[in-house]
């Protein structure tokens, strides 16, 4: 994470994120930054995805491989190593903001909030131009942000 959005969403440690609740606003002023790490996440899981197969049948005929094969197997295995480890910082940026991945397939990101009085969260996926859906922590069902969830 950069320094000027350390600043600009603070830095507080990540136990106190943890019992951080957002509310709509915040989260929707978040969203920026979110979409960024989150295209770095689709990013590395499109690399890692892509590559896997190939490292799977070099690995499979190791044994046999001429040595160029051998170089493209080692720098494939770097290049794999490199975006696990990328995918890994990158939802890490989103620990420490307070968000969690709920949905790793459709990389759905959850905003910690409180609706009537219980642990909510808002979210949002790829493809959405704003945070326009909330559920109950735990419930998988996303229900459409309305006027009374949004002034709360």
């Amino acid at each position: 994470m950069s320094e000027s959005n350390k600043r600009q969403f603070g830095s507080m440690g990540q136990s106190s994120l943890r019992e951080r609740t957002l509310d709509l606003p915040a989260a929707r002023r978040m969203l920026p930054l979110v979409k960024a790490i989150v295209r770095d996440i689709v990013d590395c899981t499109e690399k890692i995805t892509k590559l896997t197969p190939i490292e799977e049948r070099l690995e499979r005929y190791r044994k046999n491989l001429n040595w160029q094969q051998r170089q493209e197997r080692y720098q494939l295995q770097d290049e794999l190593s490199k975006a696990k480890g990328e995918l890994k910082k990158a939802v890490s940026e989103l620990k420490e903001l307070g968000l969690a991945l709920v949905d790793e397939d459709k990389v759905c990101v959850a905003f910690p909030t409180r609706i009537n009085g219980r642990p909510a969260v808002f979210t949002w996926q790829p493809g959405e131009e704003n945070v326009q859906f909330w559920s109950y922590e735990g419930e998988e069902m996303r229900r459409p942000i309305s006027t009374e969830v949004s002034a709360k």
